[in-house]
């Protein structure tokens, strides 16, 4: 299976799975569940800037509303750009250099 083991949880343990179970729901509600895809080169594409996304230009709550992979200090001065990811389904708003 790819290199992939399967860890069973024990029974009557719902939050053995909390940070996997975010995730998905993550994903389904701001990203699958608004696209219709017709192959799976479409899911693998859309899976992969979502993750990208969520990595490095999403604010998590859970993290004091910091980035996972932060790629520096972010400035206090500059204009407000907004970027966007998968046809402007996916935005972020960042300082311009």
């Amino acid at each position: 299976m790819a290199g992939v083991n399967v860890i069973r949880t024990p029974p009557r343990s719902p939050n053995l799975n909390a940070y996997a179970e975010r995730f998905v729901r993550s994903i389904k509600e701001e990203c699958l569940g608004m696209m219709i895809f017709f192959s799976e080169r479409q899911l693998r594409s859309a899976v992969s800037a979502y993750v990208e996304h969520y990595h490095n230009e999403r604010n998590h709550q859970g993290l004091a509303n910091r980035l996972i992979e932060a790629s520096g200090e972010a400035a206090n001065a500059g204009e407000i750009v907004r970027e966007s990811r998968l046809g402007g389904l996916l935005n972020y708003y960042r300082r311009a250099a």
